[in-house]
């Protein structure tokens, strides 16, 4: 039986990286690439195609960051197939980052420069916004987006006799420091990405608190310091031609410099190759490259309490009802909206 994967975000970086390691795996995959824009999927998948021919690519028009295109792109997916065995979620942004410079130069040339790249603690921080449904932009479009995605879709992937797959790309600079849980959407602080993806990390350790029973087992992964299109937006392109010989030569003395999308993908190719039970739904798994070139995963352990998890969960669940409601306002002919609001009253 051939195995259904969702890919989000594929059309590019450790996203496009990993759809070709996994068709590389298994050329009976029926593989969607889940996107906001079409154009560039497109592209991705006939670039698939050429080095896959015969592949069965599809492509879903989905922008995380709106409630409204998550439904619209749930409704799709369960018309189109009747079981989901992995859904990566792995779009994320990190709009308008701010490198504080003197910091920069300052960790390049001491014994921090190897964490500071990795985590950009007391480097990095980012003007957030508001989106079309009143939510802060990075919270929405990295953690929010892919939470309704996955009740939605729960159908689909909690089923009697099947076991499914939730993986999330995170990274090292998700961080515990940067997280509130008075304020999730981190509307008040200037670390959103951090933030965000913390929160995901904590909501993979509540879904499996809540879901393994159920079928549904979720996993994070940490894919090393990448060079993708997010992290080349951080700094202008002549500090990365200054600076790049310089990470290529640290990359020999430490395993998080990844530095390429297919290196970023390891641990999320070799998540696929495991069984859901003899993964520990506490750890975070690494993308790693060795001095020699050599890429493997290594698990992690979390900083993640499970019953502050739930609190989040349940926060979350709560503010997925505000927002449909909303919704359920806005659209007030469209049925489904209203099925929903008369289902939470």
């Amino acid at each position: 039986m051939e195995k259904v994967v969702i890919v989000t975000g594929a059309n590019s970086g450790i996203g496009l990286a990993l759809c070709e390691r996994l068709l590389t795996e298994d050329t009976q995959l029926r593989l969607c690439l889940a996107c906001r824009n079409m154009q560039r999927a497109e592209a991705a998948r006939s670039a698939l195609l050429t080095s896959h021919a015969g592949a069965h690519v599809d492509l879903l028009q989905l922008d995380v960051g709106s409630v409204e295109s998550v439904l619209d792109a749930a409704k799709v997916v369960k018309s189109r197939y009747n079981r989901i065995d992995f859904l990566y979620l792995n779009a994320g942004i990190m709009p308008n980052p701010q490198v504080d410079i003197r910091a920069f130069f300052k960790g390049l040339f001491s014994r921090n420069v190897i964490n500071m790249f990795a985590t950009a603690e007391g480097l990095l921080t980012q003007q957030d916004h508001l989106n079309s449904d009143g939510l802060q932009e990075v919270f929405a479009t990295n953690l929010f987006g892919h939470f309704v995605l996955i009740r939605e879709l729960e159908p689909l992937l909690c089923q009697t006799g099947h076991t499914s797959r939730v993986v999330w790309t995170s990274s090292s600079n998700a961080r515990r420091s940067a997280f509130s849980m008075d304020d999730i959407q981190h509307r008040k602080g200037t670390e959103p990405y951090s933030s965000s993806k913390y929160a995901s990390d904590m909501l993979s350790v509540a879904l499996n608190r809540r879901m393994n029973g159920q079928g549904l087992f979720s996993s994070v992964v940490c894919p090393g310091l990448v060079m993708t299109n997010l992290t080349y937006g951080i700094l202008p392109s002549s500090f990365w031609t200054l600076i790049m010989p310089i990470m290529w030569l640290i990359r020999i003395f430490t395993n998080t410099f990844t530095l390429t999308p297919y290196n970023g993908a390891e641990a999320l190719h070799w998540l696929f190759l495991q069984k859901p039970e003899s993964l520990d739904p506490r750890a975070k798994y690494h993308s790693l490259t060795s001095g020699l070139g050599t890429n493997y995963t290594e698990p992690r352990q979390m900083d993640i309490d499970g019953e502050t998890a739930d609190v989040l969960f349940s926060k979350l669940l709560e503010l997925e009802k505000g927002v449909r409601r909303k919704l359920c306002e806005r659209n007030a002919d469209n049925e489904a909206h209203q099925r929903y609001l008369n289902e939470i009253e």
